[in-house]
């Protein structure tokens, strides 16, 4: 059922020749070849022979306006041709990053003092990393630095960041996690639910493992906790009703932070400007980057509270210098690609679309839930995932050795549609925001056609 291999190209070639991918199994690419894209228009993109894709992740969760959007290519003109580089080290700054900080604190969904930039979300979450260290120091609690993260979390892939993930590929053979980390369960139900539990009493059970991990622990060792609103790689998890309510009464009694990590879910991915607004969130810190600048140049931030910047600022005055800091923290290229990226929110009501046209992809994915091969069909907003099953009636995933999501992503990619298999078999679906509903039922439509081809794969073996 696969499509026929095409001959590698020149460009194919070299690419195996020279480059190490990421998060690629790289035997296989040896043996196929990578798929190479030469173009984008709108939410699809097309490979080097000229078919076209719907980029149904919207390449990695990032490309929110598209792949063609023209206004961002003549900002960041603008700026290369004005100040193409300058920093932000010893008092100076380029130009775009005042109107960029003043920009982001308007949007920002709870108070905060500070924005600080990086490169990607990874960086920002390992700096998030480093200031709780910094901070406790500051404040006389050395003690207090542990990091609580969740199962199936992810935060990137530094040493801190991968440290932080709950997705054990990510430490295989890296020696991670760093120490300080500390584990609890993910809130995923339909996965981690117990036979006979309500959602209400698995909420119960989390909040307690958590209470118990703090006392466990020790409260004066605890000095942050780390979430995604929804987590994204780790398979599209929306929390159950009421999860993050008790998870931060929680963390309020014992003083300990919240990192709320917005890679994935600021600027519009949820139909509000940010996952916090969703879940009712108070973080200290957030995580921000991918739709920051629609991923057309590299771009992260951290929000930090006011209270953590006083005390950074204070204990930094006794040291003499902040001493953190990337080459191109507040790249003015990126600065400008940012702020024409949140005009053009603005200016096209980016997220009330999300909202107008999410309910198309939600119950879209939802009428597949009565697939044979659909345990469940779940998300919110433009996020959602189709979660393969040998037997949804009991939860029961396919062997992993099987490849039930592989061999669905690549008969999607034949049927013109690119997502995204994730740990066990769970189809991610995060398309850019412009998407249409015209646009949403083709990509439900191709999505019909890879799960009849995968159905009639998986019975010849069955």
């Amino acid at each position: 059922m696969d499509a026929p291999t095409l001959p590698i190209s020149p460009a194919g070639r070299s690419d195996l020749t020279h480059h190490l991918h990421p998060y690629t199994q790289l035997r296989q690419l040896e043996r196929e070849g990578p798929l190479v894209i030469v173009r984008g228009d709108g939410v699809n993109v097309f490979d080097e022979h000229g078919n076209g894709y719907i980029e149904g992740m919207a390449g990695l969760w990032c490309a929110s306006l598209g792949f063609s959007e023209k206004r961002l290519a003549d900002a960041a003109y603008r700026q290369m041709t004005t100040l193409p580089y300058y920093h932000s080290f010893s008092g100076k700054v380029p130009g775009p990053v005042a109107a960029l900080v003043d920009k982001l604190i308007e949007w920002a969904p709870v108070p905060m003092g500070r924005v600080l930039f990086a490169n990607s979300g990874s960086e920002a979450n390992d700096t998030a990393f480093k200031l709780v260290r910094y901070y406790n120091n500051a404040r006389g609690r050395p003690l207090k630095k542990k990091i609580i993260a969740r199962n199936k979390g992810y935060h990137g892939v530094t040493m801190a960041a991968a440290s932080l993930s709950g997705l054990p590929m990510m430490h295989q053979h890296f020696d991670l996690p760093l120490p300080d980390v500390v584990r609890v369960s993910c809130p995923h139900f339909y996965q981690f639910g117990l036979p006979g539990e309500t959602e209400a009493q698995f909420v119960d059970r989390l909040a307690q493992e958590l209470e118990d991990t703090i006392q466990r622990e020790g409260p004066e060792t605890v000095a942050a906790f780390i979430a995604e609103p929804v987590q994204g790689a780790g398979g599209v998890v929306v929390p159950p009703a009421g999860y993050f309510a008790k998870v931060q009464a929680i963390l309020k009694k014992h003083d300990i932070l919240l990192i709320a990590d917005e890679v994935i879910t600021g600027f519009g991915r949820l139909g509000q400007p940010f996952g916090t607004q969703v879940f009712d969130l108070k973080p200290d810190m957030i995580t921000v980057a991918k739709m920051l600048t629609s991923a057309y140049v590299p771009m992260s931030a951290l929000y930090v509270s006011d209270q953590i910047y006083q005390a950074v600022a204070d204990a930094s005055a006794a040291v003499g210098v902040f001493g953190h800091g990337y080459t191109y923290s507040g790249h003015p290229l990126a600065c400008a690609v940012a702020l024409e990226t949140l005009r053009i929110y603005e200016d096209d009501r980016i997220v009330d679309h999300v909202r107008e046209v999410a309910p198309r992809l939600q119950d879209g994915l939802r009428k597949f839930a009565s697939h044979p091969l659909v345990g469940q069909a779940r998300g919110l907003g433009l996020i959602g995932a189709l979660e393969l099953a040998a037997d949804p009636a009991q939860r029961k995933p396919f062997e992993p050795a099987r490849g039930v999501g592989a061999y669905f992503v690549r008969r999607a990619q034949a049927h013109g549609l690119i997502v995204r298999v994730l740990g066990g078999d769970i189809i991610a679906f995060s398309p850019p925001l412009v998407i249409t509903e015209a646009e949403i039922d083709a990509m439900l439509a191709r999505t019909e056609l890879a799960l009849a081809d995968t159905w009639e794969w998986v019975r010849t073996w069955r």
